[in-house]
């Protein structure tokens, strides 16, 4: 045999035994990736279904004087005897919001503020906009939800 077909040769069996060890490799890479994902999560899985709640959730739906949910309202929510607002929301497209706070027993006050501008001829009139507002006493016994109405007046 020639020289040049003596390399050839050498380097087509260096060829196939690298890509026979870089799919070893890739299986090795593969097979650690797959242990390191589930044995945590195997071993935190009986631990997790052990955890219970430690809160209570306040939901809520906002509404318009025309009794229809109302989107934006900012909501404001805090304990009770306490001033400062201690969790500030915004209402969705639904006029929902939603807020976990501690577990009861406890008294939070939960106040919602809108500002609505009327549109004339697809024209927003700025001069007459309207203020509205909304107060809600919610009693939290536990580890509960509780909903409520935020409904809107001036």
């Amino acid at each position: 045999m020639n020289s040049t077909k003596m390399k050839t040769m050498k380097t087509t069996t260096k060829m196939r035994m690298n890509t026979k060890s870089s799919v070893r490799f890739g299986r090795a890479v593969a097979l650690a990736a797959v242990a390191v994902f589930l044995v945590p999560h195997t071993l935190y899985a009986g631990k997790n279904q052990k955890l219970e709640k430690n809160y209570g959730i306040i939901f809520g739906t906002a509404y318009g004087p025309d009794d229809r949910p109302l989107y934006g309202v900012k909501v404001e929510m805090h304990p009770l005897g306490k001033k400062t607002p201690h969790w500030e929301l915004i209402s969705d497209h639904r006029g929902e919001f939603a807020q976990r706070v501690p577990p009861g027993p406890g008294d939070y006050i939960v106040n919602g503020t809108a500002e609505v501008v009327p549109v004339e001829d697809g024209v927003p009139d700025t001069h007459k906009k309207k203020r509205f507002k909304a107060e809600v006493r919610v009693h939290i016994d536990g580890e509960e939800r509780r909903d409520i109405s935020l409904h809107l007046a001036e």
